[in-house]
């Protein structure tokens, strides 16, 4: 009943600064595609790194936030109080590169709309925004501005000399752009901060897909991890980096090992090395780890997104082989602009030890989720929680199947399917 779009519209670009690999505004860009192609749209993208559809993509190494000369002159911006003359001419002339190929992305592919993914959010990469800001601009394009998360929501995007950059485009005010954030915060923050109006559509799930099930291929998997039959595996489904609150998870299991009545003892799992942040917290939690007697795996060479085989005829484990094969998740986030780990571990049907970061208590918690919820440190009262689901595998599974309802019922594809048309409305009649 929703495949309607609208009538003038029917060819779609998404614009960041990559499309790969598992961080939350590929996640969510891909969702979107997901639905618009259900929906009967064609859609194509522009990014600096991308492993989708090359067939209708287009790859540009300047729009990548870690381009050398972009992350140069991001640090530059974001670590002084005054800009020399020649740093502007310099972000000048990638942001004049950059909107040369938007223009060509767009005449190519003939766009009817573009979805700026995170574009004009946080300025991870400011010619890239300037650049797509001047283009919407010149040729009043239908734009839908899709923000996961402002610049000030990041502590080093506050202080340094890109006050005129950061007004001009992160985010923009152009009547050709429709406003999309992810929270009922940020919509708050967009308005007080910048007068622009948005909607809120939520980060969501294809609650109707078919699982990765336990199976012949991931049944060796605690095994390739090393693990004794009586360990528990709690999972970590997230980068290293600081907001995660990791040192969190790692008490838990500590206290965990030490009072567990069963004998039974916990290892942490973390599903991302990836180190966008730097190196100082990794170390930060190794450190941590060790001071805390708890075993921690972190296993690059085993987990890829997706399962693969290595040259040498070894397997790669998806993140999905991980859930499945895990006992207990941690999201012990100190902040988050929703929540995609969380999602994944309803779907899959996992008890989730979480902490009431903001967003949490504002938009998910009120939804009913049976969580174990930490409420800014551990207490004894959380760590019986954990041992109490571990030890009673019908309250597990009741949990996690009312938990699993109410995903579907609040924050699955439908949602998407009902909104996402309705936008397109905003810039001509639907048929």
């Amino acid at each position: 009943m929703y495949l309607t779009k609208a009538r003038d519209i029917s060819r779609v670009g998404f614009v960041s600064t990559r499309f790969q690999g598992a961080d939350g505004v590929s996640l969510e860009t891909w969702k979107w595609n997901e639905v618009l192609s259900e929906l009967g749209y064609e859609t194509f993208f522009f990014s600096g790194k991308s492993d989708w559809f090359p067939e209708r993509s287009v790859v540009m190494d300047e729009a990548f936030f870690d381009f050398p000369r972009v992350k140069e002159l991001s640090y530059e911006i974001f670590n002084k109080s005054t800009r020399r003359r020649g740093l502007t001419a310099e972000v000048g002339e990638i942001k004049g590169k950059l909107k040369a190929a938007l223009y060509d992305f767009v005449r190519e592919y003939e766009i009817d709309v573009l979805i700026a993914e995170n574009a004009f959010a946080i300025p991870m990469n400011i010619p890239l925004g300037i650049a797509l800001a001047e283009m919407v601009a010149e040729l009043e394009m239908p734009t839908v501005a899709h923000h996961h998360d402002f610049y000030w929501e990041r502590q080093r995007f506050m202080s340094g000399c890109a006050e005129d950059y950061l007004v001009r485009a992160f985010p923009p005010r152009l009547h050709s752009i429709y406003h999309v954030v992810i929270n009922s915060e940020a919509r708050k923050q967009l308005a007080f901060r910048c007068g622009i109006a948005s909607i809120m559509i939520p980060n969501v799930w294809n609650f109707d897909e078919e699982p990765v099930q336990a199976d012949d291929y991931n049944s060796d998997f605690r095994e390739a991890l090393g693990l004794n039959k009586d360990e528990k595996l709690f999972l970590q489904p997230t980068r290293i980096v600081a907001r995660k609150g990791i040192e969190s998870a790692i008490e838990l299991i500590a206290r965990y090992n030490s009072s567990a009545v069963n004998g039974s003892k916990g290892v942490l799992l973390i599903s991302h090395p990836d180190l966008d942040e730097g190196a100082q917290y990794y170390k930060r939690v190794i450190d941590y780890a060790e001071l805390m007697n708890v075993k921690l795996l972190i296993h690059p060479d085993l987990i890829a997104l997706e399962r693969q085989q290595k040259e040498d005829g070894s397997k790669l484990y998806s993140l999905w082989d991980a859930y499945v094969r895990s006992d207990f998740v941690t999201y012990p986030s100190a902040y988050e602009g929703f929540g995609n780990a969380f999602l994944e571990s309803i779907f899959y049907r996992k008890p989730v030890f979480v902490n009431r970061y903001a967003i949490y208590a504002q938009d998910i918690e009120p939804l009913g989720f049976k969580t174990t919820v930490m409420d800014g440190y551990i207490t004894d009262e959380l760590v019986r929680d954990v041992e109490r689901i571990l030890s009673d595998p019908v309250e597990a599974r009741t949990r996690a199947s009312e938990n699993f309802a109410i995903g579907k019922k609040y924050l699955s594809y439908e949602l998407l399917r009902k909104r996402l048309p309705g936008i397109f409305m905003n810039f001509g009649a639907v048929s």
